[in-house]
């Protein structure tokens, strides 16, 4: 885009972007998706059937839009401009996360606070995945003393931010801490929600990746208890016989 000093860049511009790679019948097969049929959990969205790498140039086009036009995207009824506007906010966490920035401290929470201040945008699996890890784990991996919004998200009523806490732990996972995921998992082991169990396996297994014996651990403790679908995913890298034997528990 040129004269980026000069123009300002708008959300109506977004759309008209990711109108000119929309695709029609990749539009009617999203709502199977990330169930937005009727009685889903994403029903009511609506799709224009942009493709992720497509959706990602528009990203990098417009990365530098403000705020103000940030919450017109996470306000938009397309699915497509909630996720392109939540992907600009992760390259701008990103941008401010450099160690060079003199600023880096201040602008990192104040993407931070506008991510928690709005998660009603971010409601769909992806749009959790896409983001919580990048813009709330990778500050909670330096925020040790602000951890406590884990436990806050997961209390809600709002299956979302639930698993925003969740998806938030991968972040830490990464930096082999173990200690959220663990307390997360065993608060909502009786979630009851599939996408919830899901999280949860996926985490664990990506614990039990970085340290086994801490998995084996937490299975020996809970695997008799755990959902068949979140004990199934968190054992998915291991031996096919230590996965026979902990799904025969």
């Amino acid at each position: 885009m040129q004269a980026l000093g000069v123009i300002k860049m708008t959300a109506k511009q977004v759309l008209s972007a990711l109108r000119e790679v929309a695709c029609e019948e990749r539009a009617a097969k999203m709502p199977m998706y990330v169930k937005a049929v009727p009685g889903g959990y994403g029903e009511g969205d609506r799709f224009l059937g942009c493709a992720m790498p497509d959706q990602r140039k528009t990203v990098r086009q417009f990365g530098d839009l403000s705020r103000d036009e940030l919450l017109k995207l996470f306000a938009s009824p397309w699915h497509e401009c909630r996720m392109t506007g939540l992907l600009i906010l992760v390259t701008q966490y990103e941008a401010a996360a450099k160690p060079k920035n003199p600023h880096r401290d201040f602008e990192c929470r104040e993407i931070v606070e506008f991510y928690l201040a709005y998660l009603e945008a971010v409601n769909n699996w992806d749009l959790v995945d896409s983001t919580a890890p990048k813009i709330l784990g990778a500050w909670l991996v330096e925020h040790f003393d602000e951890r406590g919004v884990l436990d806050r998200l997961a209390a809600s009523d709002v299956l979302w931010e639930r698993r925003v806490a969740v998806l938030a732990t991968l972040t830490l996972i990464k930096n082999d801490e173990f200690e959220e995921i663990i307390e997360l998992a065993e608060r909502l082991m009786d979630d009851g929600h599939d996408l919830m169990n899901k999280a949860i396996g996926w985490m664990l297994r990506e614990m039990g990746k970085r340290d086994q014996q801490q998995l084996e651990k937490f299975l020996k403790e809970h695997a008799k208890a755990m959902p068949r679908t979140m004990l199934r995913y968190s054992i998915e890298k291991l031996s096919r016989e230590d996965r026979t034997k902990w799904m025969n528990q």
